[in-house]
């Protein structure tokens, strides 16, 4: 299972020109299942993004996660994560994970991330959907995050 996180101002997500999702201050992630990713996967990840400290404490360091400033989490299904990018010039998609698989994957790591931050504190794009994302990055700050083999 692998996440992209940026730390970000703000962020939000919209279908068809509606909004589904929007944060503040905190994490914008593109979450992305693999085929062989299972609940353990989801399990990790999400305690490892949780807190991962990529904030700044008083002395300006990243020393603090996302669960220690209180901040705003927002998932976003990306299948594109789970591309196989090491030969050629076309993506393939192999490595990802079946629809039904993902989205349940999916769906579990936004109950545990709502469980840990509050449901308040978690929002969410709409998987399988076309979709349009807005952020404003702060720092600009991004990684990518992997959790393997667990399952």
């Amino acid at each position: 299972m692998k996440g992209l996180i940026q730390r970000v101002s703000e962020a939000s997500v919209t279908v068809d020109g509606q909004s589904v999702g929007a944060i503040g201050r905190g994490v914008l992630l593109l979450l992305g299942v693999e085929r062989d990713d299972g609940a353990a996967e989801a399990k990790e990840l999400c305690r490892k993004i949780l807190s991962y400290r990529i904030f700044p404490d008083e002395q300006g360091r990243m020393n603090r996660s996302l669960q220690d400033i209180g901040g705003s989490l927002l998932v976003v299904p990306q299948f594109t994560l789970a591309a196989d990018t090491r030969s050629g010039t076309r993506p393939g998609f192999s490595l990802a994970a079946k629809p039904e698989v993902a989205n349940d994957l999916y769906s579990q790591f936004v109950r545990q991330a709502k469980e840990s931050l509050g449901g308040e504190h978690v929002s969410e794009g709409l998987f399988g959907a076309d979709m349009k994302v807005q952020l404003i990055n702060d720092g600009p700050v991004t990684f990518m995050l992997e959790v393997t083999g667990l399952s």
